[in-house]
């Protein structure tokens, strides 16, 4: 496994600054892996910080205002047309497990939700949240983007500040 990481290290500390940050902004939208995996990626590939954190920022709140305004009717198509009705019904059923926590305390709720860089807690899970509450556009972003730059802050301090501790000299 030493050996693979090294080969991307040494791939991707060699293709240059501007495809590295393509890669992070990129890996930042996929869901489950978001920030929180692109910023170790980038610290790996020595993308300095203050570069890397506000592209994985702007990466992983790219898709939200999207799944804000569509999931709900994309749901709705899918079960109508495919047999992914079970998948949905899964989504739906974690985002409205979810809803109990946030709820009480909506924006700061949500935006406390996404911030903690644990599986399941992103911009993806928190949007979906926010469109099952039937939450505002606005508010919705506010509290995302705040959620997602507390863990892009705490993502990139234990990773670039201390990856020694992650076992990530």
């Amino acid at each position: 496994m030493a050996a693979i990481m090294t080969q991307i290290q040494n791939y991707l500390q060699g293709i240059g600054l501007f495809p590295q940050i393509l890669i992070i902004l990129l890996i930042s939208m996929i869901p489950v892996i978001e920030l929180r995996g692109a910023l170790p990626l980038a610290m790996i590939s020595g993308v300095p910080w203050y570069i890397a954190l506000p592209t994985a920022i702007v990466g992983n709140l790219l898709p939200t205002p999207f799944i804000l305004l569509f999931i709900k009717k994309i749901f709705k198509w899918l079960r109508k047309h495919t047999r992914l009705g079970g998948l949905v019904d899964k989504l739906e059923k974690k985002g409205t497990k979810n809803i109990n926590k946030v709820q009480k305390y909506e924006l700061f709720g949500l935006t406390l939700f996404v911030a903690i860089p644990l599986p399941g807690t992103g911009a993806w899970t928190g949007a979906l949240i926010a469109a099952l509450m039937d939450m505002k556009m606005k508010k919705a972003m506010i509290s995302l983007t705040l959620g997602v730059i507390g863990a892009g802050v705490i993502v990139t301090i234990l990773f670039y500040f201390f990856p020694a501790l992650l076992g990530s000299v």
